[in-house]
């Protein structure tokens, strides 16, 4: 008898048990996006575009931290695809990255099903397709993450919120675009900027005396852009996950691949006012206006626009320096940001990458410490997991620039997990760089005119240095970055700009232990692709 009712016990302990573990599973959002071409016309001129679902720009991913997203893309391309999820950092799984280093592209008339979780992660993000010059005409959209409801932020909650895509705009075909670097030009000033796929149009409409959160991402593939709203000021709150302390700005550059969130209160007369982006470091200024609209208003944005900066380098730096860390607010956990003293550990690896232009056979390539890098038929990570041999290896790539001309290669660094590492990015040339990494955020510490040496590190900020997922780095100068390798993978570290990347400005960072676990690493998925010499694997 006894025993009977131990078992009834314990059953019923068990059962509750699981329907808790059930109820505390995160959610699950399910998505369906078909890929096709279309014709659109944002610059007045019918041109071949990719849509998701018929739309462009592609739809917004409004989630929640660690909401488990499962999308499955259909591709009715006539090429194989791939989406990436800027600043997604694909905790243990970089096999949903959506790079040709990490997954085998989406053949033209079949699908994939992408599985990953927003893990410890709020923000604003975009995602786009990583495969040839496709971003170049569409395909890309925001992504949103939201705090859980039992964690705090560190301003009142806002009103509202919009999304704002602000992206360089070429007329010509992504075809037609990638031809041009093939036969070795580069790619000429865009012809317009966009704000949400339209030169002119978007509309944003607000209560009078309320605030509201702008979100705000450089979805172009080649130019810098700075941010305003006429007659009002922009109140950092937030870039890249990160919170940030609450500056206030007139405006505010945004370099490729970049996101922030601002807050906006509309404290002025009822009426419209320009909601304005320009490009940075450009001859000519290329300029885009949208609509910040008042309920009620019966008055038209007029009056000129408010000016921005256009080549000052100096300012754009200043300015970054003073975007930093809020140490004492919550970002995904309920822990402060400031909670990890990155300032105090010591870094194992220091790496100096430089970027250059080169010609190679001939032809435009771009390269990183004289390696301009081209994907091999089988994805690196396949090569990886199942030790197939001929690749790639890790001493193609040296840590440090080298003297010689620069030659073709797959270049990958080698790591070991829960490495702290060191990267500065020195830039020679006269262009404005942009750098991103794939899997983490990176603490950016520091920014400085020509060559860095050793003594910079005097100069780096290691308190509240803001981690983000791009860093820019300005003409004839260099920025500085500490990351912490715990994601285990292999990850995408490449130039935001496009051309440059497509023409080889890009490696791939290997984070690697002995030990496999699902701890630190998921398996292989069961829907994997597999190519090259994986196949036969």
């Amino acid at each position: 008898m006894r025993q009977a009712i131990f078992l009834h016990f314990f059953l019923g302990t068990l059962a509750c048990l699981s329907a808790f573990w059930v109820n505390a599973e995160d959610p699950y959002r399910y998505y369906t996006w078909t890929i096709t071409y279309g014709t659109i016309s944002p610059l007045g001129v019918p041109q071949q575009g990719i849509l998701i679902n018929g739309q462009f720009p592609g739809p917004i991913l409004d989630t929640v931290t660690n909401d488990n997203i499962i999308v499955n893309v259909i591709n009715k391309l006539d090429e194989p695809f791939l989406i990436t999820w800027n600043g997604i950092k694909q905790r243990k799984t970089s096999w949903q990255d959506g790079v040709l280093g990490t997954n085998c592209p989406i053949p033209p008339n079949s699908n994939w099903t992408y599985r990953f979780q927003t893990k410890d992660q709020i923000g604003t993000y975009t995602y786009f397709p990583s495969t040839k010059l496709h971003r170049a005409v569409g395909g890309f959209g925001g992504f949103n993450i939201a705090q859980r409801s039992i964690i705090s932020i560190p301003y009142p909650q806002p009103d509202g919120e919009f999304t704002l895509l602000v992206g360089d705009w070429y007329k010509a075909s992504h075809k037609v675009l990638q031809q041009r670097l093939d036969s070795g030009s580069p790619l000429p000033l865009p012809d317009a900027l966009l704000i949400n796929g339209l030169p002119h149009s978007s509309t944003f409409a607000g209560e009078p005396g309320k605030t509201y959160k702008f979100r705000v991402s450089n979805v172009g593939i080649a130019t810098s852009i700075n941010f305003r709203i006429q007659g009002h000021v922009l109140k950092l709150i937030e870039v890249e996950g990160a919170h940030t302390l609450q500056e206030n700005y007139e405006s505010i550059d945004v370099h490729v691949g970049q996101s922030i969130a601002v807050l906006v209160t509309l404290n002025e007369s009822t009426k419209d006012y320009f909601i304005v982006a320009s490009t940075r470091f450009t001859k000519p200024i290329l300029n885009t206006t949208a609509t910040l609209r008042y309920a009620g208003s019966n008055t038209g944005a007029s009056g000129p626009l408010p000016i921005g900066p256009t080549y000052q380098i100096h300012w754009s730096m200043k300015q970054a320096r003073t975007i930093r860390l809020n140490l004492t607010a919550n970002a995904a956990r309920p822990n402060p940001q400031g909670s990890f003293h990155y300032g105090t550990i010591q870094v194992v690896k220091r790496v100096v990458l430089a970027n250059s232009q080169a010609k190679i056979n001939g032809t435009l390539r771009y390269a990183v410490n004289s390696i301009s890098y081209v994907d091999p038929a089988t994805p690196l990570k396949l090569a990886d997991w199942f030790n197939i041999s001929g690749v790639f290896d890790l001493n193609t790539i040296k840590e440090k620039p080298t003297l010689g001309p620069a030659i073709i290669g797959t270049s990958v660094i080698g790591t070991t997990l829960h490495d702290f590492v060191e990267i500065v990015f020195q830039n020679n040339e006269t262009t404005i760089q942009s750098w991103h990494l794939d899997g983490y955020s990176f603490y950016v510490v520091g920014y400085g005119s020509g060559q860095w040496s050793a003594n910079m590190t005097r100069r780096y900020n290691l308190v509240d240095g803001i981690p983000r997922h791009t860093v820019q780095v300005y003409p004839l100068s260099w920025s500085a970055v500490l990351v912490s390798l715990d994601n285990k993978g292999m990850w995408n570290l490449r130039s935001a700009i496009w051309s440059r990347r497509y023409l080889g400005q890009q490696l791939y960072v290997r984070v690697w232990n002995n030990e496999k676990s699902l701890f630190t690493e998921n398996d292989v998925p069961p829907n994997a692709l597999y190519c090259g010499k994986a196949k036969h694997s």
